[in-house]
């Protein structure tokens, strides 16, 4: 996509990336969360060096972002990965190149591992995590529900080979 930019995520994009957050929740395979969060609490659930977007023409399209695993020291370089897409924007590359740039960010912040837990059922999510050097280590059968559904997750992680092989 030629005329596509990522760059980080400004406070101002929010109500952009809360309608994309929203339009994924919907679809019932992204997230076991049934409603976007406000703006305080998706901000401090967030890394601040790995928020970014996708925009074409100045519209953001797209968004990737990282969170903590723990507040342990321990896993300081562990992070989750979250990428979503405009309806009307999947299949078309830049859920990977959102997952690269945010790959390159996590390793310059010293994040040595990167998971993601994705329904089983969300086969495209997986398909990018894998050729974005993720590998499945585990299964969790009806680790949750989502109203009234149980759904199965795939534990993903990528190991930097440049951060944390020392």
């Amino acid at each position: 996509m030629e005329n596509m930019q990522i760059r980080p995520m400004q406070a101002t994009d929010w109500k952009a990336v809360k309608k994309i957050y929203e339009d994924g929740i919907a679809t019932g395979f992204a997230t076991f969360e049934t409603s976007a969060p406000g703006w305080k609490r998706w901000h401090e659930g967030h890394l601040i060096f790995a928020r970014l977007v996708a925009t074409i023409d100045g519209t953001v399209i797209g968004w990737a972002a990282l969170s903590p695993v723990s507040n342990r020291c321990v896993y300081g370089g562990v992070a989750e990965v979250s990428v979503y897409l405009s309806d009307n924007q999947r299949g078309k590359g830049i859920g990977k190149h959102l997952l690269k740039h945010l790959i390159e960010e996590s390793e310059r912040n010293g994040i040595w591992t990167l998971q993601a837990g994705i329904f089983t059922d969300n086969s495209a999510s997986v398909t990018l995590h894998e050729n974005a050097g993720f590998r499945i280590i585990g299964y969790r059968e009806r680790i949750g529900k989502l109203i009234d559904t149980w759904k199965d997750n795939y534990m993903l992680e990528r190991r930097s080979e440049i951060v944390g092989i020392d």
